[in-house]
């Protein structure tokens, strides 16, 4: 276990303790504001280290306002990757359309940022690791809340502590929401997608753009960030979610080669690739949804408690949004009055997230000929428009999903329909 302990001003009153279990983006951040606020903080994870580089992620909206109250909106704007060009291809690997990528994700150039998921990880931990306590390669073993005093919490890897509160900042997959509220399968949205990702080499001439190809069902697309490294995703339609291959490495390659083996284009090559990477990330596109976020002393955040899917691009603004409101909303209240206000502040704005994509209407990854067709149709229709500034707007790509119009009353776009309020401290 790596501990990490810095000593700090010892108050006259005792500070409220907080256990975060999760170092990834939202622990790390609602560390930084809790700590903002008086709490002592700890954080807990079970990776040895931060883990650096990975695949590029998007901060926009109203979480572009928590990252420059933070003041590490310039660190990241230096880490921005600068994408020129979303290129989609067809079976036959031939070009669709060539379009600017603002004009799928709804983002606003020159605003909105994209950078590797390492680099905002390691800015939010840079931001707070000289103020609270970390515990690398250790994790909650065992939670109780029965005295009623407080959450009595051991770890695995051995002794125990008293919290008055924790919060389960650790992901899709909790652990801490399975300890709360049972097994995940009763908040898991399966929607209709699996999808794996991992970094190949960049053997072809790629620089600072994506180029994907599709058939109905399934995606293949290489994103590159530079010039020596590629990040490859493939994204397949599948009924149901293949629970028995999440935890078998081997099931998961087996999975994503079967589901892929008549590809052409660049396919046989990343498949080769897949069967190497040391690196590889496998999931179902899914969502998380539950009817509250806490019980008694012990609360969630970011994906833990509203995972959106990466369709959505909203994750990670989810997981900084809600972890400056949970804090500001425990800056004056106790457990119980925080965890509600908290909910009742932020769920409208996680909703209309959400439903920026329903099951299997993904817009770019139509699963049936028909559908795709009318996708790679708006596509060139885009791509014309770009072309002939003066034509009429066209709709997004984006604007395709059934939901994708969810916004707040004032009709505003979902990822900026939360207006965050000024609380004591931040």
């Amino acid at each position: 276990m790596t501990r990490i302990v810095l000593p700090g001003d010892v108050a006259a009153t005792p500070r409220r303790e907080v256990l975060i279990s999760g170092a990834s983006i939202a622990g790390p951040a609602l560390a930084y504001w809790l700590d903002r606020h008086g709490f002592a903080v700890t954080v807990v994870e079970k990776a040895s280290a931060l883990r650096g580089g990975g695949y590029p992620i998007d901060v926009r909206g109203t979480a572009l306002e928590v990252v420059e109250r933070m003041g590490i909106l310039p660190r990241l704007r230096e880490a921005h990757i600068d994408l020129r060009r979303l290129t989609f291809l067809g079976a036959d690997g031939g070009e669709i359309a060539s379009i600017d990528p603002h004009t799928v994700t709804g983002g606003v150039a020159g605003r909105d940022i994209e950078v590797r998921r390492g680099d905002l990880t390691d800015a939010l931990y840079t931001a707070v690791r000289d103020d609270v306590e970390f515990l690398f390669d250790d994790s909650i073993d065992t939670l109780d809340q029965s005295s009623g005093h407080g959450v009595d919490v051991t770890f695995r890897g051995g002794g125990s502590r008293t919290f008055d509160m924790v919060i389960g900042a650790d992901g899709v997959h909790s652990r801490t929401r399975e300890f709360l509220f049972g097994p995940e399968e009763q908040f898991h949205r399966y929607l209709g997608y699996c999808f794996a990702g991992f970094t190949m080499r960049n053997t072809f001439g790629l620089s600072d753009e994506l180029m994907m190809w599709n058939t109905p069902g399934r995606a293949a697309a290489l994103y590159a960030v530079g010039n020596d490294e590629v990040h490859a995703f493939l994204n397949f339609a599948r009924p149901e979610p293949p629970y028995d291959a999440f935890r078998d490495l081997q099931a998961q390659r087996d999975l994503v080669t079967d589901a892929f083996a008549d590809a052409g284009w660049e396919v046989p090559g990343m498949l080769a690739a897949l069967r190497d990477a040391d690196d590889l990330f496998f999931d179902a596109v899914s969502q998380i949804r539950m009817p509250r976020w806490s019980s008694g002393r012990v609360a969630l955040v970011g994906d833990a408690a509203y995972a959106p899917s990466f369709l959505t691009g909203q994750g990670s603004s989810l997981a900084l949004v809600g972890a400056y409101m949970l804090a500001g909303s425990l800056a004056d209240r106790d457990h119980g009055a925080g965890f509600a206000a908290y909910e009742h502040s932020t769920r409208d704005f996680v909703t209309a997230n959400q439903d920026l994509v329903g099951k299997g209407d993904a817009a770019l990854f139509p699963t049936t000929a028909r559908a795709l067709e009318q996708r790679n149709a708006m596509l060139r229709r885009l791509s014309a428009q770009s072309a002939s500034p003066a034509a009429p707007a066209a709709p997004s790509a984006s604007s395709a999903s059934s939901a994708s119009s969810a916004s707040s009353e004032a009709g505003r776009p979902a990822h900026s329909a939360l207006t965050l309020p000024e609380f004591r401290g931040s």
